[in-house]
């Protein structure tokens, strides 16, 4: 029977977190007032770590850049960011452990609360399929609008999200013997207390405590 296995992003494929890395690669290329963006993307990540975030606040923010370019810009931003910061964070370990999944037959999946315009070529470049992650909304003519499209992928929400991919592809959530998540964040605790094998990857040290006090297994992919 296949599995199930899931991946969080940021801090667990990755040894960085995109969505901030992405602020700051447009600040560097001096497309957004730097001290604004900087001092609000500095916030946002530092109450995404303390777990107070409000997700769809924060989305709004980062889809709101995307609005103010053409088309032809986002497609070269978005390249030369992949090239430049994504491509040289990606480790062969990282990729090891998903291919284990993939060898054995699993159905696998990234599900991050950052938004599919920065994680759908991540996804690629991970050779991974399926991505359930924060949509932005778009125009008539597929343009971002700056506003989210549906609801957050983040915290509870990761876990309404898969069951709706899931239905979706006809291969309901109890229809797995086994369902792995892994994840790097505290405030992924639903979705990892919902799965059979849930793995504190790269933990905060919020996880790291929590998973300690469950049993669940704690993997170390990354020293820095």
């Amino acid at each position: 029977m296949t599995n199930l296995a899931l991946f969080d992003l940021d801090h667990t494929l990755l040894p960085i977190d995109s969505d901030f890395e992405w602020g700051q690669f447009l600040v560097r290329q001096g497309v957004v007032d730097a001290a604004a963006y900087q001092r609000r993307n500095e916030a946002f990540f530092a109450r995404y770590q303390a777990g107070t975030l409000d997700p769809v606040e924060y989305l709004e923010f980062a889809l709101g850049t995307l609005a103010g370019f053409t088309p032809q810009q986002l497609r070269d931003l978005q390249a030369r960011y992949m090239r430049e910061v994504i491509e040289p964070a990606i480790r062969p370990i990282a990729r090891a452990l998903l291919q284990r999944h993939v060898d054995a037959g699993d159905l696998v999946a990234i599900i991050t609360a950052t938004n599919a315009f920065i994680t759908a070529p991540i996804a690629q470049a991970f050779n991974v399929e399926h991505l359930i992650a924060a949509r932005p909304a778009l125009d008539e003519r597929g343009h971002p609008t700056g506003k989210l499209a549906g609801t957050p992928t983040q915290g509870h929400g990761k876990v309404v999200h898969m069951h709706a991919w899931l239905d979706g592809l006809g291969r309901p959530f109890d229809s797995f013997e086994r369902s792995y998540f892994y994840s790097d964040s505290h405030n992924d605790i639903p979705l990892l207390s919902v799965v059979s094998h849930p793995v504190a990857i790269n933990p905060s040290a919020k996880l790291s405590a929590h998973a300690s006090i469950q049993g669940w297994p704690l993997l170390h992919l990354f020293n820095d």
